[in-house]
């Protein structure tokens, strides 16, 4: 364990949360440039490398700043993006600001062409009510993040026919107090639309230290190590780094691979894939998982830069004998697991039906501003990787268990 290097795997996490990548959400230049960089590094391990382009429909892409403004008695309020309202997925593009009254949903006999306070809880049935009567739009009531952000999705539900606009909650409330007894005129544009894409996997094949070449052989071990290295991107004009998600467990699974490379010497077919658009779907997984022979071993780690009491260990398919071997990885590692959900990319290869594993130990700032690279801690880092590696040993040499 002692050739794993934190400050190797802390400058993956800078160099692919950095400004060049904007935020590497599939489809754009910045995503292509980070998986070039990968490809590049996983090459300069020996490995042997393969891109691979496949189609993703239904992105989400914000091309502007949303705009949200109400006005009471000729004082106007604008509110900030992100942090007090956001545009909801299901909303209808709007790109340019539209102002009309406002009216609360429970209390409108005729919703046209003004905005309707959706009751809290209730947003979906407002917009029905909304798209049936010929109303501007929606609001509706969204929390927050404990540091007070609106994390960014791009993979969402059916568009409805009607702009939507989540706004805090406290907001909202203070909206319906003040719509009970005066009137309230309301400005807001959604510059969103769904969009068609192409993704970009990253396949490598290892090579295997007793022989210094990839080749697979007859009785080896199948092993894959998996990461999206794609996020959600930036809004315009503002940056969202995505170091711990999943800059991070980029960083991990490369360096795991670095020293597997290097050091096992035991009969081992061991592969790592970086997916692109799971922020998105999961495309690049599904894409993948069709592909592997059904003996494949899968561990997918989405997120390793703030353990705090476990890593969240979530298992699938004929995966028993792996999570046994991972078990064991742990002990000898020191690092505590607890069952947990992790809805990544390891839920796309158990149902393909291979065993697999998923494994998050923490995204500080998920999904916003505040997702930075120092806020991936160099200790979760090292445990990550110290149980990739760990595990694939004892996966090689099963004697050794």
């Amino acid at each position: 364990m002692e050739q794993l290097s934190v400050q190797r795997m802390l400058g993956t996490v800078r160099k692919l949360a950095g400004d060049d990548y904007t935020g590497r959400r599939v489809g754009t230049p910045g995503g292509r440039d980070a998986a070039a960089w990968l490809a590049e590094q996983l090459r300069e391990l020996g490995a042997e490398v393969e891109l691979v382009s496949f189609p993703v429909a239904g992105v989400r892409e914000l091309y502007d700043t949303p705009v949200l403004e109400w006005s009471v008695g000729g004082q106007a309020r604008r509110l900030e993006h992100r942090r007090e309202f956001v545009e909801h997925l299901a909303s209808a593009e709007m790109p340019q600001p539209h102002t009309a009254p406002l009216t609360a949903d429970a209390d409108a006999a005729d919703v046209r062409g003004r905005w309707v306070l959706a009751d809290a809880g209730d947003w979906a049935r407002a917009c029905s009510r909304a798209e049936a009567g010929g109303a501007a739009g929606v609001l509706m009531a969204r929390g927050t993040d404990a540091e007070g952000w609106m994390p960014k999705m791009i993979a969402g539900p059916a568009t409805r026919a009607v702009p939507v606009i989540g706004l805090r909650t406290d907001l909202h409330r203070h909206l319906a107090d003040t719509l009970a007894h005066t009137a309230v005129q309301v400005t807001g544009s959604t510059p969103l639309r769904q969009v068609a894409v192409d993704g970009l996997n990253i396949h490598a094949r290892l090579p295997n230290a007793a022989h210094h070449t990839p080749e697979a052989g007859p009785g080896r071990p199948r092993v894959l190590l998996t990461a999206h290295y794609d996020g959600v991107g930036d809004d315009p004009g503002r940056r969202l780094p995505a170091a711990a998600d999943n800059a991070s467990g980029v960083a991990a699974v490369l360096e795991a691979a670095r020293v597997l490379s290097a050091t096992v010497t035991a009969p081992l077919d061991l592969a790592v894939a970086f997916l692109d658009a799971e922020e998105a779907g999961a495309w690049g997984s599904a894409h993948h998982a069709r592909t592997l022979p059904p003996e494949t071993a899968v561990i997918n780690l989405d997120g390793a830069a703030q353990l705090h009491q476990a890593a969240s260990v979530e298992a699938g398919g004929p995966a028993h004998a792996l999570l046994a071997t991972l078990d064991q990885a742990a002990w000898l590692t020191a690092v505590p697991l607890r069952a947990g959900a992790m809805a990544s990319d390891n839920r796309r290869y158990a149902a393909a039906g291979l065993a697999a594993i998923g494994i998050g130990m923490g995204m500080p700032g998920y999904q916003t501003p505040a997702e930075t690279p120092e806020r991936v801690e160099a200790a979760t880092l090292a445990a990550a990787a110290r149980l990739l590696t760990a595990t694939v040993w004892l996966i090689s040499c099963p004697s050794s268990a």
